[in-house]
């Protein structure tokens, strides 16, 4: 069981990490102020199934060999370069709120959760959370213990994943009607997807 400093280190780390842009708050922010908050809930709801995922590979082992095998840390990286400035070039293009805009820029459950499989970023944090609060000290019981541990943190990260996009979009689709007017929505967009190039570029680096 996690004691209480280790809930406190735990909420503070998920705050840190889940209320800070990011790709995933971009997305979700640029996806409800161009098509509404519905439309971006799909995506909104896979990130937290995709970060789940990921952190649950990590207690297991995957994050481990993530970090030690330059090949394929670097191939998750590349592959989640790719595709963030291939993301960011469609927000880019997009200017208007109408209907034939949807397939120029258009991302929904699927590509949220996969998305996290191509974050190098989302890779080390899970791996980050492992180590610290799921594998960490699990003494004499074993697999078990850390079991119980990761039911405990699991439900937690992916609660605060789902709220930070939620929140994002939620800001997005209130500034939806004030975007309508003149050329607001293309200049929304285009902040936006010079943020998600920007974070493309800084894993590039990482």
């Amino acid at each position: 069981m996690l004691t209480g400093s280790e809930w406190a280190a735990l909420l503070l780390v998920a705050t840190a990490m889940s209320f800070t842009p990011g790709p995933n708050t971009t997305l979700s922010a640029a996806l409800a102020a161009n098509h509404g908050l519905r439309h971006a809930m799909p995506f909104v709801l896979g990130v937290p199934v995709g970060w789940g995922v990921i952190v649950v590979a990590c207690a297991l082992g995957l994050g481990a060999l993530l970090q030690t095998a330059p090949v394929l840390r670097g191939a998750v990286k590349w592959a989640g370069v790719g595709y963030l400035l291939w993301l960011a070039w469609r927000l880019f293009e997009s200017a208007r709120l109408a209907e034939a805009d949807r397939e120029r820029f258009d991302v929904g459950f699927v590509q949220g959760a996969l998305l996290q499989f191509v974050n190098i970023k989302a890779w080390i944090l899970a791996w980050v959370v492992s180590a610290g609060w799921i594998s960490r000290d699990v003494g004499a019981d074993g697999t078990e213990a850390t079991l119980m541990r990761l039911a405990q943190v699991l439900p937690v990260m992916m609660a605060f994943a789902l709220a930070s996009n939620l929140t994002y979009a939620s800001v997005g689709a209130a500034l939806r009607q004030w975007l309508a007017s003149g050329r607001r929505l293309l200049v929304f967009n285009r902040v936006l997807a010079v943020l998600l190039a920007g974070t493309a570029l800084w894993m590039a680096r990482s």
